[in-house]
């Protein structure tokens, strides 16, 4: 559960509460000495078992509510909550580096990530709309998010090792949640890396951009703990799950360690079968209304029970 804002900006009206409680005790101190001077002020006390002239505290309350609820309502406050979800839309980020040459996949890393790509793809239903990207030194799309299925796979298929160097896990992640931005549907991205990053932007600026955009991040760490041999020389290539773990927990996302092709098929099963997903409640209107209420509650109240003597 969590609470954001579209237009924070306008919080800063909150300091004026402060500044209203002033003014209102300040006008009610005025009203008071204006008042219909009575022969014995404490007598008519007695009789009437109260205050002559009332706090008017229903109305400061009434007033306080009214303007913190508009503010809220000019920030575009939204209340996000856990619940079931469907129809959900995906990037799917596959890691084209060097490095997903390595042999701890049959045959390597990068054929066996696309492999079980596929098989994802034919788990979806069409209602579901996907994005590709594929990425090394720089992220490239290969594919819009798309409901052509076909258009998908051909994509997948097409993928190649990069010939930029490195591995921008950071503009990766930017790049799949700018596609899933427009998107009206629970968004998911997908990334399918191992994990070694070496270049380009900074995770954290990476993952508060997700964050703002509502997108949640499952991580597929392909590779092994002890690593794979890299086939252009003698090197061994580890997967870094820490980094990958950083990036699902702090997107409310799941992290999967894939360690043979079996675990990679079974990964992206349990990321096609996920149900539960962010769900936003925007609170804008119906706090309006709300203040509309509270405004002809306080304009029938001024005419009435505090009406005021002239």
């Amino acid at each position: 559960m969590a609470v954001t804002f579209s237009h924070p900006e306008y919080l800063w009206f909150l300091f004026v509460i402060p500044i209203l409680i002033i003014v209102h005790f300040a006008s009610l101190k005025s009203t008071k000495r204006k008042a219909i001077k009575f022969a014995n002020f404490e007598a008519i006390e007695r009789v009437t078992g109260g205050e002559v002239i009332s706090n008017n505290l229903f109305l400061l309350y009434a007033r306080l509510s009214i303007v913190i609820l508009f503010i809220l309502s000019l920030s575009g406050m939204v209340y996000w909550y856990s619940g079931e979800g469907s129809n959900f839309d995906y990037v799917l980020a596959i890691d084209s580096s060097n490095s997903m040459l390595a042999t701890d996949f049959t045959p390597n890393r990068i054929e066996a990530a696309k492999l079980k790509a596929l098989e994802f793809v034919d788990l979806l239903s069409t209602k579901n709309k996907i994005g590709i990207i594929s990425f090394a030194g720089t992220p490239i799309i290969e594919t819009e998010l798309t409901d052509d299925f076909q258009k998908i796979r051909n994509s997948i298929k097409n993928i190649e090792i990069s010939n930029t160097g490195g591995t921008n896990i950071g503009e990766s992640i930017i790049t799949g949640t700018t596609l899933l931005s427009n998107s009206e549907n629970p968004k998911v991205l997908i990334l399918l890396t191992d994990g070694q990053v070496n270049i380009g932007n900074s995770l954290d600026k990476a993952i508060d951009y997700a964050k703002s955009k509502n997108v949640i991040i499952n991580t597929i760490g392909i590779g092994s703990q002890e690593g794979g041999n890299y086939v252009f020389g003698n090197i061994t290539l580890r997967l870094d799950e820490n980094t990958l773990k950083t990036i699902s927990q702090n997107t409310e996302g799941n992290y999967y360690n894939t360690k043979d092709d079996t675990a990679l098929k079974e990964a992206y099963k349990k990321i096609a079968s996920i149900t539960q997903t962010r769900l936003k409640l925007d609170l804008a209107i119906p706090f309006l209304i709300i203040v509309l209420f509270l405004i002809l509650i306080e304009w029938m109240m001024l005419n009435t029970k505090y009406k005021t003597i002239p």
